[in-house]
């Protein structure tokens, strides 16, 4: 990089404008081209060179580092601010290095988005691009961190949705419903049931007004899975009814072995055995079958389905209906993949598993790697079931773990 000194010593007196201005330069970019890339016009772009030691908008900063190509933290999105800059606004300052975990993480994809007079085109790419950082974070951050900058996100989104065609109108839902669902998700992992169930819905009533069947199906098969984990067992499973409607004679294999382990699910919060074990059966058959075929899934579902998901549902279906045969094997924590998050809520269920086989200790050894997977990503969800765990457990005389246990959640607040 040209000037690379002027530029370090810009970034620490906090002058991100003189930064822009100098990268700029050194890419042979004129004003009027970075505006193109940010949404911005040209004079907009020349006051924010000149800007100085000032106050930021942090979504421009984020986007100009993402086109410019350069690390975060050189417009004070990553790292200690200046203290010139620093702010007494700690939501503020979280969502700032949010911003710059999101450049970093989109940063690549952006750079290969193709460029096109279609703006709009380009506008749903790139708030594509950046639903898919978020959800990349969300394995490794709390989602009390990611709620602002998701709902800000999503606003964006719908704004610009409100200004586009009526062909781009549909592309953007599409993008919203993505979007809207990870918020959803966000706000079941907060504990917020209420929160979560409407932005799920929202989700749905996206995906409807973007007349993709599949991903109407895929975002009412989400809140299918929210109801059957929140104990709503018959509502989960008419929603899963609903979800194959909605895909009429389009129905992937991919969506039949995920349906079915969600209707599998319904049926074990609804306390039926008989009916989960079959459902698990056509999902693990649909499942198989998927390993014959090279393409990938379609659009929503980004990664395919295996065998072990279903194996990871039918150990939740167990820890439900209280089968420590459906939960415990030697290798059952093999199951235990995704994110810290995902992990510790399957950790939970073969902790169930073990304390209806009446393996007490067992159970609360493995639920206390649960728990402080859970306090660690300030996870409600987490919390809330390794509470409910052990309210079924009833004791006068607890062994020592269960009593190390009980401290731990003493005096957590999620």
């Amino acid at each position: 990089m040209q000037h690379e000194a002027e530029v370090r010593e810009a970034s620490r007196r906090g002058d991100y404008g003189r930064v822009i201005e100098l990268v700029r330069k050194g890419r042979r970019m004129t004003q009027t081209q970075l505006g193109q890339a940010l949404g911005l016009s040209q004079p907009a772009v020349s006051r924010l060179e000149k800007r100085g030691t000032g106050t930021y908008q942090t979504s421009v900063l984020v986007s100009a580092a993402a086109h410019l190509d350069i690390t975060p933290d050189l417009v004070g999105l990553s790292g200690d601010r200046p203290k010139s800059q620093a702010r007494d606004d700690d939501d503020m300052h979280r969502r700032a290095l949010l911003g710059g975990a999101i450049a970093a993480a989109a940063a690549p994809a952006l750079a290969a988005l193709p460029t096109t007079a279609d703006a709009s085109s380009g506008q749903a790419a790139a708030l594509r691009l950046s639903t898919a950082a978020y959800r990349r974070l969300d394995g490794s951050t709390p989602s009390q961190n990611l709620e602002d900058a998701v709902q800000a996100h999503l606003r964006l989104i719908q704004a610009t949705a409100r200004t586009a065609d009526d062909e781009h109108r549909m592309r953007l839902a599409a993008v919203g419903s993505e979007a809207a669902s990870l918020s959803g998700w966000l706000a079941w992992d907060m504990g917020n049931h209420g929160s979560a169930r409407a932005r799920y819905g929202a989700a749905v009533n996206a995906a409807r007004s973007a007349g993709d069947p599949l991903l109407t199906a895929y975002q009412v098969g989400s809140l299918a899975s929210f109801e059957a984990h929140a104990g709503n067992g018959v509502q989960a499973l008419n929603l899963v009814g609903r979800a194959r409607r909605a895909l009429g004679g389009r129905s992937p294999a991919v969506a039949d072995a995920w349906l079915s382990s969600i209707e599998a699910l319904g049926h074990a919060a609804a306390g039926d055995r008989r009916s989960a074990d079959k459902a698990l059966v056509r999902s693990r058959t649909a499942a198989e079958g998927l390993l014959e075929q090279e393409a990938p899934p379609p659009w929503p579902w980004v990664f395919s389905f295996t065998a072990e998901k279903v194996a990871a549902h039918r150990v939740t279906c167990g820890a439900w209906l209280g089968l420590p045969d459906w939960v415990l094997s030697d290798d059952v924590e093999a199951l235990a993949t995704g994110h810290a998050k995902q992990r510790a809520l399957l950790l939970l269920d073969i902790a169930a598993g073990h304390l209806a086989a009446g393996r007490v200790e067992g159970a609360f050894a493995v639920a206390t790697r649960a728990l402080e997977a859970g306090l660690k990503y300030r996870s409600g969800r987490i919390v809330e079931r390794a509470r409910a765990l052990r309210r079924s457990l009833a004791l006068s005389s607890p062994p020592r773990v269960v009593r190390d246990f009980d401290e731990r959640l003493h005096g957590v607040y999620l």
